[in-house]
């Protein structure tokens, strides 16, 4: 029910425009090792949908004839589609800057022992999901036994080189609140991070990204099973602030979808909203060309609050 007040309502959001093209965010299947309960693409274990190889290869000559210089990967866990090396070390020939949106969990799983030597061994640069710092509350977000499995996964990368002070190899790690509020401060709850977790399990990282939970698929499941959807909805309006609009991720990103259809962002992807600010029919990537999208109008919705409420909210974090 969400899903379509979101997409249908009219909304009172800014118009915003796109600039030039950056950054390319595939979005490689819905499958995911874990069922978190703020996840807006509500992936897990029984999702089936995944990209083939021939949409990989598409993915791959857009960002040649286009001249794409970041590609950002996510999911579900990106890492659990079949094609996942194979796209990491094809963009890497290329020297494009990879971005693997990762659970952490995924480099304990079965199967996965080499993952992390993989995106060392290819300067894949981490972007972890640690929601809190404390046992207890990532547990209960993400299932039990999460919290130390993260932990071990974060100490084989530091073992390899991430997040050490001179390293090359980047990793930020990504907090979600876990209830209907807006983060806090994330400069403070990254020195918060840094501390704890080096006092307690002598784990480094570069940066902490602070992002707001958007209320699409299971958080807004969550809500409206509480009658929380509204209340959280209008706080997200009553924080609006407009200095944040120039830095909302989806004017210089587009996110592909595990058919290659293109989406202004990953919130529109789950929410079924085409490219720009019609209701037109869906834009596959082999229609698309990077030279036609600036300048043109986003699709946006009353979700949108969700990125600029607060300190703002984008695929990097806070925004002010």
């Amino acid at each position: 029910m969400h899903d379509t007040l979101a997409y249908l309502e009219p909304t009172d959001f800014p118009a915003i425009k796109r600039t030039a093209l950056e950054v390319l965010q595939v979005n490689l299947g819905y499958l995911c090792n874990l069922s978190c309960t703020h996840c807006h693409v509500n992936a897990g274990p029984k999702r089936t949908e995944l990209m083939d190889k021939a949409t990989v290869d598409l993915v791959l000559e857009f960002i040649c004839r286009e001249n794409i210089h970041i590609l950002d990967l996510t999911g579900g866990a990106p890492e659990m589609n079949p094609h996942f090396n194979y796209l990491v070390e094809q963009a890497r020939a290329m020297d494009v800057a990879v971005i693997d949106r990762c659970n952490l969990v995924i480099l304990q799983e079965l199967g996965y022992e080499d993952l992390a030597k993989f995106l060392a061994g290819n300067q894949v640069e981490i972007v972890a999901s640690l929601p809190c710092y404390l046992e207890d509350n990532v547990d209960r977000q993400r299932g039990k036994g999460t919290f130390s499995a993260s932990i071990a996964a974060l100490k084989q990368l530091n073992d390899l080189g991430y997040g050490q002070v001179d390293s090359q190899l980047k990793l930020n790690l990504v907090f979600n609140p876990q209830d209907n509020h807006l983060p806090p401060d994330q400069k403070a709850l990254e020195v918060a991070y840094k501390q704890h977790l080096f006092e307690h399990y002598g784990i480094v990282f570069n940066q902490l990204y602070a992002m707001a939970n958007l209320p699409i698929q299971r958080f807004g499941s969550m809500l409206i099973s509480k009658g929380l959807f509204a209340d959280y909805l209008q706080l997200l309006k009553d924080n609006y602030r407009q200095e944040n609009l120039p830095g909302v991720m989806c004017r210089n990103t587009i996110s592909i979808d595990w058919q290659g259809f293109v989406y202004d962002c990953d919130f529109n992807q789950m929410l079924n909203l085409p490219l720009g600010a019609g209701l037109s029919n869906r834009t596959h990537l082999s229609e698309l060309h990077s030279d036609s999208l600036a300048g043109s109008a986003i699709a946006v919705r009353q979700h949108c609050y969700g990125c600029t409420a607060g300190q703002g909210s984008s695929c990097g974090g806070a925004i002010a």
